[in-house]
């Protein structure tokens, strides 16, 4: 049970729905991080009068200074101030609801100095999950994922008394506004209709990474590193509906599922409340109300960048952090006007086989290919 905590990407959705909950359920939180609303920081360090406030901006960050003039809240800017954030001394655990690679950093320093992670920034552990997990390991910290997909299979998994039971690992998606349509169809799709995700609330780079089915590539591998498992024991399956969250197979052929409604609150409350349960931040679930749920195989061919990371995850090393970086870049470039929907996944899967082949490999390595990553995609996106 979290006591005190320190939130990285406080003014996003993520962030905004965690705190309700340290609201909801009286924890204390000690800093928050941002990356340019000075408005929205600035009330939340009001009403929750955290040690420490942090803007990545540093123009935004002078103008909160100003604005926080009255009170005696530390105003950090940087990226050395979101990690001076993410070391807060007083936190006993770091929300990481930070977008993109920009979280890596941070989840390091926070795991740097023992703090318990809610990991809700995916690309922390497709880019450098070797290097978070080792050093997790090494400092004895927990992490606690706060995707709702791996906070089900995180929850299913209490059911298994020991890891070898686990046979497989059923890892759903809603596949995005796009699900059904053909590659054809796809050629002229806009941000604006990529941006309508059914069921989710999300930012804007995570709903185009939905619509793309990258988000769910990313979360393959997200589960390799959580749950310890080769790729080729998750199964992705569409449920269109977003009702089950994601399920385990037992060696006995048991399936035990964890069901919600989609919202976020659920999985954010059970990773800074874990082990305890506590009362329900959203709705209940009507099973007879919704009457039926359904599921499909994902389209591989069409939506590439589901392909491309199971491909990345399986050679390993530096690949998934190319796939990732490149991503990030394309995503950004589609959101512009600047190239298509469909030039994303080839973008991503041909700056991931312009990577360099690396077992071993540090956080410069890690950062390296991803700057090369974007390079490529820019360079590439150039002479589209």
């Amino acid at each position: 049970m979290t006591d005190k905590l320190s939130v990285l990407g406080s003014t996003g959705s993520i962030g905004t729905q965690a705190l309700d909950v340290a609201r909801a359920r009286g924890i204390t939180v000690t800093a928050l991080t941002a990356n340019s609303n000075v408005g929205l920081i600035e009330e939340q360090a009001r009403e929750f009068s955290p040690k420490m406030v942090a803007l990545l901006d540093e123009s935004a960050a002078n103008d909160l200074r100003v604005r926080l003039a009255d009170t005696d809240i530390k105003v950090l800017s940087g990226i050395g101030g979101i990690c001076e954030c993410a070391r807060e001394e007083s936190a006993d655990t770091v929300l990481n609801s930070i977008v993109g690679m920009a979280g890596l950093v941070p989840t390091l320093d926070a795991i740097d100095e023992g703090k318990n992670l809610a990991l809700a920034n995916k690309e922390t552990l497709v880019a450098g999950g070797r290097l978070v997990m080792s050093a997790a390991k090494a400092k004895g910290v927990n992490i606690y994922p706060v995707d709702s997909e791996h906070s089900a299979i995180f929850q299913c998994l209490r059911g298994a008394p020991k890891s070898r039971a686990l046979k497989r690992i059923l890892l759903t998606a809603s596949g995005g506004p796009f699900f059904g349509m053909t590659r054809e169809e796809l050629a002229n799709v806009t941000a604006e209709q990529a941006l309508k995700h059914p069921n989710w609330d999300m930012g804007a780079k995570i709903t185009i990474d939905s619509a793309t089915m990258m988000n769910k590539g990313l979360e393959v591998i997200e589960a390799c590193w959580l749950f310890d498992v080769p790729q080729d024991k998750i199964k992705v399956v569409v449920h269109r509906e977003s009702i089950i969250h994601s399920a385990v197979e037992f060696d006995d052929n048991a399936v035990i599922a964890q069901l919600g409604l989609p919202d976020m609150k659920i999985p954010i409350q059970y990773a800074l409340t874990y082990p305890e349960r506590y009362e329900s931040p959203t709705g209940e679930l009507d099973l007879a109300a919704l009457g039926t749920l359904t599921f499909a195989e994902p389209d591989y061919d069409t939506f590439d960048c589901l392909s491309v990371c199971r491909e990345a995850i399986k050679r390993g090393g530096l690949y998934p952090a190319a796939a990732n970086g490149a991503n990030e870049q394309a995503n950004f470039l589609f959101r512009n006007g600047r190239i298509g929907f469909l030039d994303i996944g080839e973008l991503v899967g041909e700056a991931m086989e312009a990577c360099e082949s690396v077992e071993e490999y540090t956080l410069m390595d890690v950062m390296t290919a991803d700057r090369l990553a974007r390079e490529f995609v820019s360079r590439k996106a150039g002479s589209l």
